[in-house]
């Protein structure tokens, strides 16, 4: 197995022609080989790994990464090189998002390992500290123990720095600002909030006008700051291709990133409706004599 390599100047290049043809970005999660290699070949742009797609491929929610019970870092990195990067032929480039507030790993020798797996993309979710809601006390105890949205940026700057392309990623208006004020990141990501349905999306009860008002506020203050940024949206209401339909039509954007829409939520519906179908079969003439 030879895995392909790509660049970050051949990426952006790619993206921004896709840009001035009006054809939308399209990034989406993979937690295994067989969903990247079927993205690839539906023409996704851009496939990204974390630690929550392996869980959510394994039956678990995507928030089940928080909890202090592996090593993200390493889930990821070992994923990515064993089960992604062979599965696809180099359509598609993959974007890793790594936890940059690991304590036990320098962010530059985690970048290192990704670009020696042929990874040329990096993205702050892997997880992120703005899972957890402000003014929280464990996010301000986080806060106050060293994990923080600055070390986010930071990283994000670190991967321009070593010719990454840098993908970020906020879930507000305050955090969004101060990453495309300090980073500029080539990709920006509004986090709207969790996907809503399937088995374990949450429903938060807004609807898709809802999300894309709230992504479109954003996009039109991080253009002020980073006019070369390019913006995707991502999560709440977003969650099958009508949702993804009325984003390009009522945002700015220039695309969009899919987790369990394009994973989690068409593998339950596919395998239910399959199942269920064997299931129903019986044998033809009664009991056997």
């Amino acid at each position: 197995m030879i895995v392909p390599r790509t660049s970050r100047t051949e990426i952006l290049a790619k993206l921004q022609a896709k840009v001035e043809a009006r054809q939308p970005i399209m990034i989406a999660s993979a937690g295994s080989g067989l969903v990247a290699s079927i993205l690839e070949r539906e023409g996704i742009d851009c496939i990204n790994t974390f630690s929550g797609a392996r869980l959510r491929a394994n039956g678990m929610g995507t928030m089940s990464m928080l909890w202090p019970i592996l090593d993200s870092n390493r889930q990821t990195l070992d994923y990515t090189r064993e089960d992604i990067m062979p599965a696809i032929k180099g359509d598609a480039f993959i974007c890793a998002c790594i936890n940059a507030n690991d304590p036990l790993k320098d962010m530059r020798m985690v970048l290192s390992d990704l670009k020696a797996m042929g990874v040329e993309a990096v993205s702050n979710i892997g997880p992120s500290i703005s899972y957890v809601d402000k003014g929280t006390t464990i996010y301000n105890v986080l806060n106050k123990s060293g994990v923080t949205f600055q070390n986010e940026i930071d990283m994000l700057n670190l991967a321009r720095e070593m010719d990454m392309v840098s993908v970020g990623l906020a879930f507000d208006k305050e955090d969004s600002l101060l990453m495309a004020e300090q980073s500029k990141p080539d990709i920006f990501c509004f986090h709207a909030g969790t996907t809503k349905g399937g088995l374990t999306g949450y429903d938060s009860g807004e609807v898709i006008a809802e999300t894309a008002a709230r992504t479109e506020e954003v996009y039109q203050e991080i253009r002020a700051l980073s006019p070369l940024t390019l913006l995707v949206a991502h999560g709440a209401a977003l969650e099958n291709p009508e949702d993804g339909q009325f984003m390009l039509n009522n945002t700015s954007g220039h695309g969009f990133w899919t987790g369990s829409s394009t994973e989690r939520l068409p593998i339950e519906r596919a395998v239910s409706q399959v199942a269920r179908e064997f299931r129903s079969l019986s044998f033809e003439g009664g009991a056997p004599s």
